[in-house]
């Protein structure tokens, strides 16, 4: 069910407030590109400075916008346990498909910490999870270990994987059967190299159906014809996520292409000019402008 290209969506501010008509029309945009699942309020959803209100409104509104067309995993991950059982509860409430988890953050728990905290939540909500293991915004992270003891837990169906390493990757899908997905658009096709089967992407708030038509190909098992899309992704992928911390890039670039506000709320802060006419050669050069 979760597998192929998911869009990590952002949330459009304008003048402060979450401007949900255009919530409504970047959904629309994802759905007539064939996006294959729509995941709002991660971290590119800006989530950290969702009050909690906001939060769960977004959610109900995505998943109300959806109108069940596609899976939808509502960010719901907490560096509290019990926030994010909340969080989870009211995702399955408005009928969201499933959440994504994300590792508790700052709090750096041990191994066991991690393993209970998710637990708790498979245990309380009944939705399957996306684990999402990113130790690089979060100060810690999993290990291959934890990871096949959580995938024993019925609910646990996948996990978003941005750790960059390889060999993680492939301890994990060699140990059990969780799904994998990229958490690293530029990371996509690597790790389908190891059985991925799916990204959960920043860059396909831009160009949804170029994404999909890779991941499209990664399921049929056609790896060397998914590198082209590779080839052609990769400039692009790369400077959404180096130019500055993810979401300031892509608030910049659906700016650029009318999509939505640029707006970001702080500590989160506009690309700088310079950066930004790099982004603007990429996305000319892609084929964008």
């Amino acid at each position: 069910m979760f597998t192929g290209a998911m869009v990590a969506l952002i949330t459009p501010f304008q003048d402060g407030i979450i401007d949900f008509e255009t919530l409504d029309e970047l959904v629309d945009f994802q759905l007539d590109n064939g996006i294959d699942g729509i995941v709002p309020v991660g971290t590119t959803g800006e989530s950290p400075t969702l009050s909690h209100e906001e939060h769960k409104q977004v959610i109900e509104r995505v998943v109300k916008a959806v109108g069940g067309k596609v899976p939808v995993i509502a960010g719901a991950g907490s560096n509290s346990t019990a926030e994010a059982i909340e969080l989870s509860a009211f995702s399955k409430k408005v009928g969201a498909d499933a959440t994504l988890q994300v590792d508790p953050y700052y709090n750096k728990p041990t191994q066991e910490g991690f393993y209970q905290h998710f637990k708790a939540i498979a245990e309380e909500v009944d939705l399957p999870i996306v684990l999402y293991d990113i130790p690089g915004r979060c100060g810690a992270g999993m290990t291959p270990d934890t990871i096949v003891r959580l995938a024993e837990i019925e609910n646990i169906v996948a996990i978003k994987d941005a750790t960059g390493k390889m060999d993680h990757v492939s301890e994990v899908a060699t140990r059990c059967d969780l799904t994998i997905l990229s958490g690293d658009d530029s990371m996509t096709l690597p790790i389908a190299s190891v059985g991925g089967k799916g990204v959960i992407s920043v860059v396909a708030n831009i160009v949804p159906a170029d994404v999909k038509a890779m991941t499209d190909l990664i399921l049929e098992g056609d790896l060397v014809s998914a590198r082209q899309w590779h080839k052609k992704l990769f400039a692009l992928c790369r400077n959404l996520l180096s130019l500055a911390t993810n979401p300031i890039p892509i608030k910049a670039a659906v700016a650029m292409l009318n999509l939505a506000s640029e707006e970001l709320r702080l500590p989160m802060t506009p690309l700088d000019e310079d950066k930004k006419e790099i982004l603007r050669q990429t996305l000319e050069t892609y084929g964008l402008l």
